[in-house]
């Protein structure tokens, strides 16, 4: 949060750039020997409140041996310098943070109350605000996984995610449609070829996308490849009044800011609880302006969710939240036991979508048709036509190209469309049996892809060449593995050699 500075204060230092990355969280760091440090009793890990001549943050603090920082100084990571906007050598003066009252909502929650609209506001709004530190972040997490958030309090979440930030709003249409995948499977980039089709037919999707969670690729990572995402909330309407649609990442205008906040600290985790998931994606979409939106929810051994009866459960706890939020949420319970496209990580999976795009002999028939189903499923939601006539005239217009020049009037509207850059380093992995494949490790597969650098480097992941059902010899190749450092290729390989069960295949060794 940003706030008036106090400057009566004495407790004074300059600022340096120590040029550490701290990734969200802004960190302080002062000497040992620091007079302010010794009168205030701070120690590492204490919350500071920071204040420039304009600006004021809070932040952890690291104590670091004298050698280094000079008398006088105190060092910023480069978060914290972005946030506090300081001179280089500008004197800002350092205090005891306020105390975060919600902190005490949380702990309720931890020893397994329930808590209100009101606990969860507030809790939501101070993560906005970068109140909490990523330990009591990480807290809040923890506590809300594993099915410990009733279904009100989902509702109440939800509804408080919402608030803490901006809202699109599109008041000229009566439906706006949205989508999304709760994820677990690799390749499973339907949204844009969803988004396209959809939009041709003429309803309006604005779509706003998250980065990867726990997987080598979210939507925003992968139309990073293709054109500029990152859209404020006056080019995201400039944009959906030009084309009917957009694609692009909702971290970048403040709709639900808490989720982004809290969207690192689940990627630290590799944690993805059911009431924070469904509070994530509704928030987005009712912050996004959407009134109907479908919901895919894939169902596999090593998918996200393991078996139909999670899937049900879900998918009630979906339609209940969205209802109680006003929002129309339908649920497609999908086959979530094996990849859908060849690709995986954000360069591969944009080259799927092109490929279907333009109808190429070699596209993904798997994911083509899980697009087209889900499509067909947004326009009976909006039309109420039917699935036989929303299939029919979703596969009309991918078949036509209708919307692939639409998807291209997209990428021109948001800046223009990208060439995609090719990896430096690439292994083929050969199968070591013959016979069919019976199953792949989604999980592990995804664990490949990530290891070889996905979705941060964008060139890093992998593209299958056989997938379950396949015949295979020892000279077959499994899949390509891409890179863009010889060190993350060897760790891939060195995982993939640990773990040659991702593959279960039926033979015999050759």
């Amino acid at each position: 949060m940003i706030r008036q500075v106090n400057k009566g204060s004495h407790n004074q230092l300059k600022v340096v750039d120590i040029g550490i990355n701290t990734h969200q969280e802004p960190v302080i760091y002062m000497r040992e020997d620091c007079h302010i440090c010794r009168s205030e009793g701070f120690t590492s890990s204490s919350r500071i409140t920071v204040s420039s001549s304009t600006l004021s943050i809070v932040a952890s603090l690291n104590v670091v041996d004298n050698h280094v920082l000079e008398q006088g100084y105190v060092g910023l990571s480069k978060v914290a310098m972005q946030r506090l906007k300081p001179d280089l050598n500008e004197m800002v003066t350092v205090g005891h943070a306020d105390v975060v009252s919600s902190l005490t909502a949380l702990r309720k929650k931890v020893f397994g109350n329930t808590l209100n609209y009101t606990e969860l506001q507030a809790i939501i709004t101070d993560i906005s605000e970068h109140l909490y530190s990523d330990i009591e972040i990480s807290s809040f997490l923890t506590v809300c996984a594993g099915g410990r958030l009733l279904p009100d309090e989902i509702i109440d979440l939800t509804k408080a995610m919402v608030n803490a930030g901006k809202s699109l709003r599109w008041p000229k249409y009566d439906q706006v449609l949205d989508k999304h995948c709760i994820g677990g499977i690799p390749g499973n980039r339907t949204t844009p070829l969803v988004v396209s089709i959809v939009s041709a037919a003429g309803h309006i999707m604005p779509k706003t996308s998250s980065r990867a969670i726990t997987s080598p690729a979210g939507t925003a990572d992968t139309m990073e490849t293709l054109t500029e995402v990152n859209l404020d909330l006056s080019a995201i309407q400039r944009v959906v009044q030009e084309t009917g649609a957009c694609l692009c990442w909702g971290g970048a205008v403040n709709l639900s800011p808490a989720d982004d906040l809290l969207i690192r600290i689940e990627r630290a985790l590799d944690l993805d609880g059911e009431g924070q998931l469904i509070a994530s994606v509704l928030s987005k979409k009712i912050a996004a302006g959407s009134t109907h939106t479908i919901i895919d929810i894939p169902v596999g051994d090593t998918a996200k969710v393991r078996n139909r009866e999670s899937a049900e459960r879900l998918a009630n706890l979906f339609t209940k939240v969205g209802a109680a939020c006003g929002i129309h949420v339908r649920c497609i319970i999908t086959d979530g036991s094996k990849p859908i496209g060849s690709g995986i990580g954000p360069v591969e999976e944009a080259r799927d979508l092109l490929a279907i795009f333009k109808r190429q002999q070699d596209a993904s028939q798997e994911l083509r048709e899980r697009a087209l189903l889900l499509a067909s499923h947004l326009l009976d939601l909006a039309e109420n036509c039917g699935l036989a006539s929303g299939l029919e005239r979703a596969t009309s217009i991918l078949e036509s190209g209708k919307a692939y020049e639409q998807f291209k009037r997209i990428l021109s509207a948001q800046g223009g469309g990208k060439s995609l850059p090719s990896s430096r380093f690439q292994h083929v992995q050969p199968s070591s049996k013959s016979g069919t494949i019976v199953a792949i490790d989604n999980r592990k597969l995804a664990r490949l892809a990530k290891l070889a650098g996905a979705p941060f480097t964008p060139v890093s992941g992998l593209r299958l060449h056989s997938n379950v059902g396949d015949s295979v010899t020892s000279q077959t190749p499994l899949f390509t593995l891409f890179s863009d450092s010889q060190g993350e290729l060897e760790y891939a390989m060195s995982y993939y050699n640990d773990n040659t069960d991702i593959f279960s295949i039926s033979g015999r060794l050759q």
